[in-house]
């Protein structure tokens, strides 16, 4: 049964530790049971089912700022299974033999071709959607699927375990919208044979680590974090009770600032708002309703 967090509906933030089966629907609907009944909740990012590990789970008005966070980079740790290949890429398969498996040594050897700036087509099985329809159901019905190409960064890519017969298991860093199950199928194509990731966890969102996630009902007992967290990529601004109540009418304050920026008074966030540069700040995204700024809203 669902630990409940009692009236607690300020704006939050959950560093969730997935486990392999669910989707990440279906830890949004746990959390969501576990907290009142009018707290909206969603995520900044999802992760296959069979994948385990960090998913930022946002609560009440910090929903509203998961766009701050999706964007970020992700750190994985992947494990890629040579001489065998995927349909799906990953262990929904079907899996079938292609080629011998290469030793850890040959899979190293290949990981520094493939860091850098690149452009990786989407995977057939994937949820993105082209013409109003999902990939995945396309791939589904045996129809021959023209995935998307997108650019994507590979920040550091590096061998960490040598599991043997074929298996080993490398460290990511990349942008956003990267899909560690084609830079899988990517490293069997370098090394000639084929691959699929066997295993997958996100260990890093941004600065944020899968060392401080916690099980869902875990996390509902711990109590929510500070969105400020999620989003410490972002310049902070300073404003007085004056301005905090200006932030919570959605008012222009003054600042000097360029661009998107977090509002915060008393150590409190108000506000993701954008800076022109000439000393004003227009809240766009306020976390503070009016009669709340300035006494602990967060």
């Amino acid at each position: 049964m669902s630990h409940t967090v009692a009236a607690d509906t300020r704006p939050l933030l959950w560093l969730v530790d997935k486990p392999a089966g669910p989707t990440s629907h279906d830890v949004v609907a746990q959390m969501r049971r576990g907290l009142p009944r009018s707290v909206k909740v969603g995520h900044a990012g999802t992760l296959d089912p069979f994948a385990t590990g960090l998913m930022v789970v946002l609560s009440g008005r910090a929903t509203r700022v998961a766009e701050h966070m999706s964007g970020l980079d992700k750190g994985y740790l992947a494990t890629i299974r040579t001489g065998f290949t995927s349909a799906t890429g990953d262990p929904e398969g079907p899996v079938t033999p292609d080629g011998a498996p290469a030793p850890a040594a040959e899979i190293a050897a290949v990981l520094p071709a493939l860091s850098g700036r690149q452009t990786q087509r989407v995977p057939a099985f994937s949820a993105v959607r082209v013409d109003g329809e999902r990939l995945y159901a396309r791939a589904r019905r045996g129809e021959d699927v023209d995935a998307p190409v997108r650019e994507v960064v590979i920040h550091r890519l590096s061998l960490v375990d040598d599991l043997g017969e074929g298996r080993a298991v490398i460290a990511v860093r990349c942008s956003k919208g990267t899909y560690i199950r084609s830079l899988a199928e990517d490293i069997g194509r370098a090394l000639g044979v084929g691959a699929y990731c066997e295993a997958l966890r996100r260990t890093e969102v941004g600065a944020l680590s899968v060392a401080d996630a916690l099980p869902v009902e875990d996390s509902l007992r711990a109590g929510g974090r500070d969105p400020r967290e999620g989003l410490g990529h972002l310049p902070e601004v300073s404003v007085d009770e004056s301005g905090a109540a200006d932030v919570a009418h959605g008012r222009a304050v003054g600042g000097d600032a360029q661009g998107t920026c977090l509002i915060v008074s008393a150590g409190i966030l108000l506000a993701v708002g954008e800076g022109d540069g000439e000393g004003h700040i227009r809240p766009r995204v306020v976390l503070a309703p009016a009669g709340q700024a300035g006494r602990g809203a967060v």
